[in-house]
Formats: C-alpha cells, structure tokens, sequence
C-alpha cells in the first residue's frame, strides 16, 4: 500500500499541468457556492420581513446565528474531510455530490414558504433551512476548496487553478443579483414592485437551484478522475492512531505555520473591506450620493466585472512578479479606487447623481479585488507544502476551513458594529431625508474604513516569506524523503 500511495503520489507531482477544461470544471463549482451564497446574503432579510412578515430583529438574531456557525463548521468539516477514507470518492468527492444536492434542495424550499403561516411556523422553517443550507454550502465548499490545492503542486498552476475558480465564483455573485433585478423581480398589475412579488422568490430559487445542482455535477465528474493520484489518509504511514489527531491538535498545527497566519490575517482584513462595501454601501450610493437601482447597478457591474476580467491578468503577472508583490499590488490597486472614493465624499455636492465619476473607483476597485479573491488560497496551497515537510502531514480541509472560520467571523462582528454605527450617526430608515452630516459620515465610514483595512492587509502580507525557490525546494525535499521511504520498503 505504501509503495503504490507513493508513486501516485509522484504521479501527480510530474503530471502537474492540469488541461483547461479540467480546471473549468473544476472551478465552475464555484458557481454552485456563490449563487447560493449570494441570494442569501442580498435577499433573505428583505423577503423574511417584506414578504413572510418576520420582525426585522428576530430574523437578524436568526441570520446572524446562522453565520457563526457557518464559521466554526468549516474547520470541522476540513477535520472530517481531511480522514475520510472512501476509496470510490477519495477524500473530497463525496462530499462535492451530497454537499451540491442538499444545497439545491435547501435553496429551494426556503424560497416557497408560506406568508400565511403563523410567525412562529416561518420562523422556525427560516431557521431551519438557513442552517440547513449553511450546513450544505459547508460540506460543499471546504472539501471543493481543499481539492483545488490539491489538484497540482505546480507553484504557477495553482495560481491559475484559483484564478479561473474565482471567476466562477464572482460569476455567481453577479448572477444571483442579474437574476432577481432583471429576470424575476419584473412589476406585474398586482405588484408593481416586482420584489414584493412571493412568486418572484419561488421562481428564483427554483432556477438557482438547479444551477447549484448542475455546476456542482459538472464539478464533481470533471474531477473525478484525479481521484486516485490525490492524497489519501493512508499515504501518510504510521497507524490509525498515529495519523489522526484531534481536530485541536490539527488547528494548532496550522496556525503554528508562521507563513499561513499572515495569509490569514491579510484574508482577513481584506474581507472587512468587502463587508463595509456589501453592508452600508447599498445606504452610501442611495442616500449620500442619490443614485438610483440603473446607476447602482452600472458601478457594481463595472466592479464585478473587472474582478472577472483581470484574474488571468492577475495569474500572469504572479508568475513574474511572485505571488506576494502580486497581492500587494492588487492591494495597492484598491487602496487608489479607496482614496478616490474619499475624495468623492469630500466633493459630494459637485458629483452626487453622476455615476460617470464613480466608474474609476469601480475599475480600480474591481481590478484590485481580483487578485484578492483568488492569490491568498493559492498561497495557502504552498504554506500546506511547509506543513507537510515538517510533519508529513497534509491537511488542507483544515487549513482552509480555519481560513473561512476566521474571516466569516470577522465579517460577523463587522457587520454588528456597523448596525450599530448606523444607529449612533442618526440614520432614520423611515424618514423621507438624511441629515447632512449623516450622509458625509456614511461616505466617510465607509472610504476610511476600506483604506484602513487594505492598509493593514499589506503590512499582513509584507511578512509573508514563501516564494516559487522556497516551495519548489520545499516541494523537491518531500519527493526525495518519500522515494526513500519507498526503497525501504
């Protein structure tokens, strides 16, 4: 058993260069997590108490409840993932094909409730389904993130590897918002406000559904062949009880590597900026610049698109500038549509209604978040290698778990204190108008909040010591340790 894990494993090490339509199918599978993801995150409050009439603080304790244990589950899930042992579906692919059905199954049924329940009954199948769903996108998403470093130990493969995953991803992002403004949000006699429309919910989680399950198919046979050269619990020797620690011991042991932690922390700070957009942006571009749904939808299509558009331009130029200048520069790139964006807030009056002016800040911010997705996991994929030559350990369920757990969390508490910061500036959802200096400090919060967490993402990552020599000799010293292992054998 030994000898035959071991030359698998270098199989897969010589046989690196993985076809583009296998990396396509496997990073459409992204397209199954972010479509999900996405609806819920833009839709469930509103359609919890627009339409089901669920108190606004009942379904948030409900949302947020939800979101922490999305956090603390994927590590667990990287845990169970990392020593599952099926020989037909290897460590991951189970996982990839139960995970993508109970995503589409879940989705579906939380856009169908019906309003004329008692609130309590909506409640609790809200409650129900969102951590049902959270559940499903878990088992899913860790072990398919997991696999994507597992695919390749080429140090520029996994950068385009994660380069084409993410665009699939942000493609989901951008698809879950296309679908219900523009496809089924659309006003009828009865609702001239397309969204108040509870059909309009039933459509789109039928349709999103079936997308989940189809790319998550597509996922799971694309890759399925890749199954018997990827490691195996067996591969790494020693007795059951000398391979499996504890899930505590394996968290340490990944938070012990000094090169993960700053690709965490940078992840993590990176993502703080995402939240501040995703959370007061929606009241920034309403209330303190007066656009409309067309202009708001102009400068977020010109920002996903270019976070699309630049991920082979961001993979190109990792592999001349290495992967740490290569996020520092698309930080840099974000900081400038950051200050930009300052400067705008300072001259509110001159460009309020003129989203021409907001377009620099989307590109440069777009161009910038590109990078940002997709880079820090594939160095994470390297950090694993350091992991596994000192311990001849690979657990990158739990890597990446405990990278999600940590900026999931953070997200969470970003989103609490700005509910809050929204109270304490003054603002009235129910008035007509916003004092001014509430609308000038919404700006502000949001501007100087994303520059300083983009600041503090590029002192993050300026430690980080990992480049293409040191993995490739990383890489070079397990191969020869393995080969003989393999001729004592």
């Amino acid at each position: 058993m030994q000898e035959s894990s071991s030359k698998d494993r270098l199989h897969r090490t010589n046989g690196s260069v993985i076809p583009l339509l296998d990396k396509v199918g496997y990073g459409s599978g992204n397209l199954t997590y972010g479509i999900v993801f996405q609806l819920v995150a833009t839709y469930v409050v509103f359609y919890s108490t627009a339409i089901l009439g669920v108190p606004g603080s009942i379904i948030g304790t409900v949302v947020g409840l939800s979101v922490i244990w999305d956090g603390v589950s994927d590590p667990l899930m990287g845990y169970i993932s990392d020593y599952t042992r099926f020989r037909r579906f290897g460590r991951r692919h189970f996982y990839l094909l139960s995970g993508c059905m109970l995503i589409a199954v879940s989705n579906y049924f939380l856009w169908v409730i019906d309003p004329g329940l008692s609130t309590g009954l909506k409640t609790a199948y809200l409650a129900i389904l969102l951590f049902v769903i959270k559940t499903a996108m878990t088992i899913y998403s860790v072990p398919h993130t997991a696999l994507g470093a597992e695919l390749s130990d080429d140090y520029n493969e996994r950068s385009s590897i994660q380069g084409i995953k993410t665009i699939f991803f942000i493609l989901g992002l951008f698809g879950a918002t296309v679908m219900g403004m523009f496809l089924f949000f659309n006003p009828t006699p009865e609702y001239p406000q397309g969204q108040l429309n509870p059909a309009a919910y039933r459509n789109m989680g039928l349709t999103s559904s079936v997308i989940a399950l189809v790319f998550g198919l597509v996922c799971f046979f694309s890759t399925k062949k890749y199954i018997q050269y990827l490691p195996m619990p067996d591969d790494k020797g020693g007795s059951d009880h000398e391979k499996k620690g504890s899930i505590l011991n394996d968290v340490k042991q990944a938070f012990s590597n000094a090169d993960y932690r700053l690709v965490v922390t940078g992840y993590l700070l990176t993502n703080i900026a995402s939240a501040l957009i995703s959370s007061i942006g929606m009241h920034v571009f309403t209330y303190t610049f007066q656009f409309n749904n067309t202009a708001i939808a102009v400068i977020f299509g010109v920002l996903f698109g270019m976070c699309v558009l630049s991920q082979l331009v961001w993979v190109k130029i990792s592999t001349m500038l290495d992967k740490k200048r290569t996020v520092v520069s698309g930080l840099s790139a974000s900081l400038l549509g950051a200050l930009y964006f300052l400067v705008l807030v300072f001259f509110r009056d001159a460009v309020t209604g003129k989203v021409l002016y907001f377009i620099p800040f989307a590109a440069l911010s777009g161009f910038g978040m590109g990078g940002l997705f997709s880079l820090p996991l594939s160095m994470i994929a390297d950090t694993i290698d350091v992991e596994e030559l000192s311990t001849g350990f690979r657990n990158e369920g739990v890597f990446y778990g405990c990278m999600t757990l940590c900026y999931k969390l953070s997200q969470a508490v970003a989103i609490f204190l700005l509910g809050i910061l929204l109270d304490l500036v003054g603002f009235d959802a129910e008035a007509v108008s916003q004092p001014r200096a509430t609308l000038m400090t919404l700006g502000l919060i949001l501007a100087i909040g994303c520059i300083v967490s983009l600041v503090a993402a590029m002192l993050a990552y300026s430690g980080y010591s990992l480049n293409k020599q040191k993995v490739e000799s990383i890489q070079r010293q397990i191969q020869e340790r393995q080969q003989k292992t393999n001729s004592k054998n």
